[in-house]
């Protein structure tokens, strides 16, 4: 038993990873983060679902759109419902992302429906044997492509140009402009980055839990505390964080039953946090005088 829940706290965690590498990348960029994410994840499930099923488009054409979709969902809410306000120095963008959140949910609602829809696998439905216990192959490409992501955001930062400039932007702006960094565009590509991140946990998702208008409220709030346990500025240490996190929940709801899940789960990020205040893998910030 424990083998299975194992299995299923890693696909369950490896998405919660996903949407907490948004986070990062926009944090790591910007010092802000999308509380959309949630439902950026949703819109990636309801767009792959309208493409593939509504409309009968091929899956290897519809996922990619509805990424491209993501991507676009993304440069909108950087563009509209942060940009202005950092540009004012405010922290308005907090909740212009979270009202951005109810809004679109809202439209979703109103426009696919209220009932949730299942999107079929592209992978095979009949369970397979691993370590002893059954899982679906969906629950084992989610985590494997949540790490791999993880691994090449780590290697795009530290050893390519591109990276190092994402990087620049926040740590020293004004040194990035003078070197030809345009900073208003890395940060924008930041926030694209974090929406497809989210559309991709979304459609990874979508076949074990449905699609519906709702879907991304939790998974966003749990991927946040993800990405505070981990320590919101590493790639590796938020994903490992909701990999934890997903196993710390499966476990719970398999020995004590769902109604402590939430209970032990974010008691123990406030344990954590109390103990470890910047994350598990995350570092003190440098105030240079």
């Amino acid at each position: 038993m424990i083998a299975s829940t194992l299995i299923t706290g890693l696909g369950l965690g490896a998405m919660y990873g996903l949407l907490a590498l948004g986070f990062h990348v926009t944090y790591a960029v910007s010092k802000t983060v999308n509380f959309s994410q949630g439902a950026s994840m949703m819109f990636g499930a309801v767009m792959g679902y309208t493409f593939s099923v509504t409309l009968g488009w091929p899956v290897l054409l519809a996922f990619p759109a509805a990424l491209g979709c993501c991507a676009i969902l993304g440069l909108a809410i950087e563009f509209f419902l942060v940009r202005p306000f950092v540009a004012r120095g405010s922290e308005a963008w907090l909740m212009a992302t979270v009202a951005g959140r109810i809004v679109l949910e809202n439209i979703v609602l109103f426009t696919f429906g209220k009932e949730p829809r299942n999107l079929p696998s592209v992978l095979a439905q009949e369970p397979i044997s691993l370590l002893g216990a059954g899982a679906y192959p969906l629950q084992i490409v989610i985590p494997a492509v949540g790490i791999t992501i993880a691994f090449a955001l780590t290697w795009l930062q530290r050893s390519t140009r591109a990276g190092q400039a994402m990087l620049a932007t926040v740590q020293r702006p004004e040194a990035a402009q003078l070197v030809g960094v345009d900073t208003r565009t890395v940060i924008a590509i930041a926030f694209a980055i974090s929406a497809v991140f989210a559309g991709i946990a979304g459609l990874l998702i979508a076949p074990l839990f449905n699609v519906s208008a709702s879907m991304g409220t939790i998974f966003g709030i749990k991927a946040f505390a993800a990405a505070i346990l981990g320590g919101i500025s590493s790639a590796w240490g938020v994903m490992i964080a909701g990999l934890l996190y997903g196993c710390i929940e499966a476990l719970t709801t398999a020995y004590l039953g769902s109604g402590y899940t939430q209970i032990v789960s974010f008691s123990l990020v406030i344990l954590v946090l109390a103990t470890v205040p910047n994350g598990l893998f995350g570092r003190a910030a440098v105030n240079k005088v």
